[in-house]
């Protein structure tokens, strides 16, 4: 496994710094259960996990990032609210000889708050300031949005299965791409997907009842503390997404218009909001005070670029996404990232909690650093 090389102490006090004091300290456990992971960050995410298993055992991986273990920990505190500061060992297989695969994070998760648009604001503008602090002169602001496209697609009015097919496919280029060409959707293999379908043509309550006397035949329990209700609300979407509705040329074409919009922030929020309804306007207002609250927090957010088709590998972002990066390291290498979860403390099995958090890799803003 490559290690990143050591980060001078006064460089990564820096780094630090921006954080001491927004949260309380947490430390989570470096196995996760990777079922989990995998079912809450998507299957993309396998080839860069490592994976271990004791003999016997349920397979595990080395935590990929600490946004699901805080989130877990979060939720075994029966906490409504709460702010979480990090900085540990994370561990991605990279798949280059030039990339650290057991490299430093810190960073802020932060559940709760009467005001998301602040919330989401504050915590990107901790790390701009973290990542700024290692000495880098040539940062850059990506800004986008997940729900934007969910509400884009929304306001389509689109048959159900295939608007939950796409809002699904947002950030998996080769998924959204084929949707986009009028592919025809893959059947599963023989024996896969009859529970999914048989439970899509169910009423909620007859879906959760079979679910439950499978595991009790089976004598297995679902991981994660998750409920049967929202274990069985997800496979009957995976269920009815092989449907046979495709898009239209013409909804195609608005979906590539959407996808397409980049610029400054000002622009891109004009330019989609003259291709969507009443459900994406209302988020885009949002979107307008969320950059007036990062200018005055400091961050040059009118200077970012807004691309409405960046999405993260992540697949639990429901909502704004960031990143700063560096022209030296490229787009692939990120400084700091992160965006709104709000949905993951439900699909954990918990209350519904709004949601948002943030990483730095210290050895990647220090000025010197690249891993």
């Amino acid at each position: 496994m490559r290690l990143e090389p050591a980060i001078p102490p006064a460089a990564l006090a820096a780094i630090r710094a921006p954080f001491e004091g927004a949260g309380v300290s947490l430390d989570v456990p470096v196995l996760q259960p990777l079922s989990l992971l995998l079912d809450l960050a998507g299957e993309a995410m396998r080839p860069r996990l490592f994976v271990v298993q004791a003999e016997g055992g349920e397979e595990a991986a080395l935590r990929p990032d600490f946004t699901i273990p805080i989130a877990r920990a979060h939720l075994a505190s029966g906490a409504a609210a709460g702010r979480y500061v990090y900085e540990g060992k994370a561990f991605r297989a990279s798949g280059g000889a030039d990339r650290a695969e057991e490299f430093l994070q810190l960073g802020l998760e932060a559940y709760g708050g009467p005001d998301p648009v602040a919330v989401d604001a504050e915590v990107l503008s901790l790390a701009w300031r973290s990542a700024r602090a290692g000495g880098r002169g040539d940062l850059a602001l990506l800004l986008g949005d997940v729900s934007l496209f969910s509400a884009f697609i929304a306001d389509m009015d689109l048959e159900p299965g295939l608007a939950a097919r796409l809002t699904r496919a947002f950030g998996r280029p080769r998924l959204l791409a084929a949707e986009l060409d009028g592919a025809p959707a893959k059947a599963p293999a023989a024996g896969q997907g009859r529970l999914a379908a048989l439970l899509a043509g169910l009423p909620q309550e007859q879906a959760v009842e079979l679910l439950e006397e499978v595991w009790s035949l089976a004598g297995v329990s679902p991981v994660g503390g998750r409920p049967t209700a929202e274990i069985a609300r997800r496979l009957a979407a995976r269920g009815g997404a092989g449907a046979g509705a495709r898009l239209t040329p013409a909804q195609a074409d608005a979906v590539r218009a959407f996808l397409a919009v980049e610029g400054r922030p000002a622009e891109a929020l004009e330019a989609l909001g003259a291709l969507g309804g009443a459900r994406l306007a209302a988020l885009l207002a949002d979107w307008r005070r969320r950059l007036e609250a990062l200018e005055g927090l400091g961050v040059p957010a009118a200077g970012a670029w807004f691309g409405a088709g960046f999405g993260r590998a992540f697949g639990y972002y429901d909502g704004p996404l960031f990143e700063v990066r560096s022209a030296a390291l490229g787009a692939d290498r990120p400084l700091a990232a992160g965006g709104r979860y709000d949905g993951l403390i439900a699909r954990l099995g918990g209350s519904a909690s709004g949601a948002a958090g943030c990483m730095v890799r210290p050895a990647r803003a220090l000025a010197q650093g690249g891993e």
